[in-house]
């Protein structure tokens, strides 16, 4: 049996690397999974499982993919089982009026994937993994009037995610992690994150990952 250690990093653009200076995707080893898994180095399999626009536990119908979070997670635990840790970055989608607006939604959502995670029917491993909250950095200002308007109300609703995630990260016996407190919105959309502020958020969850792993 392999004592590789899995990580699932399970997101939405922030974690697929959507780049809106280009717009398109970051450079492989700028996303911040992959600087996470550089910096754990050998013996820890980081996966970047991103979706732009993936939400917490809401429908968006204006995909063909399927961008409800819970639905999608318990496929996913299967194709990667066994997993020693899941990092979640999820919210910002949540924040749409059209998908939910608020934050306490998404901290809903969020309880509803740890649910999902401490009970789903491991087939490979002896346990639940540990689960990391991370909370995605506040939208910011900008000029953008498509993304102002898609993101309507989101830069104060978005802005008590860190709050609100820590506490419910206590009560469910979960890690936490602000991204913000390491990387910032970029103004040119005011949502996702320009190469270096990603790449801060791989660097930034080193030392937690590394304690939640044991290493």
């Amino acid at each position: 049996m392999s004592n590789t250690r899995t990580v699932l990093c399970y997101g939405d653009s922030l974690t697929w690397g959507y780049d809106a200076a280009a717009p398109g995707r970051h450079a492989l080893a700028d996303r911040w999974p992959t600087v996470l898994g550089n910096a754990l180095g050998e013996g820890v399999h980081v996966i970047a499982e991103g979706l732009n626009g993936r939400t917490t536990a809401y429908d968006d119908h204006l995909a063909d993919a399927d961008r409800n979070g819970a639905r999608i997670l318990p496929t996913v635990l299967h194709s990667h089982d066994p997993i020693d840790l899941v990092i979640i970055l999820l919210g910002t989608n949540d924040m749409k009026p059209v998908v939910h607006g608020t934050a306490f939604g998404a901290v809903q959502g969020m309880e509803r994937l740890v649910e999902l995670i401490r009970h789903h029917a491991w087939s490979f491993a002896a346990e639940a993994p540990e689960i990391l909250i991370v909370a995605p950095p506040a939208a910011c200002e900008t000029a953008n009037a498509a993304f102002a308007a898609m993101f309507a109300g989101a830069r104060e609703q978005s802005a008590m995610l860190a709050s609100l995630y820590a506490d419910l990260a206590d009560e469910t016996g979960c890690g936490f992690f602000d991204a913000g407190s390491v990387a910032k919105t970029t103004p040119i959309d005011g949502i996702h994150l320009d190469a270096e502020n990603t790449r801060a958020i791989g660097r930034g969850l080193e030392p937690i990952v590394r304690v939640m792993l044991g290493l």
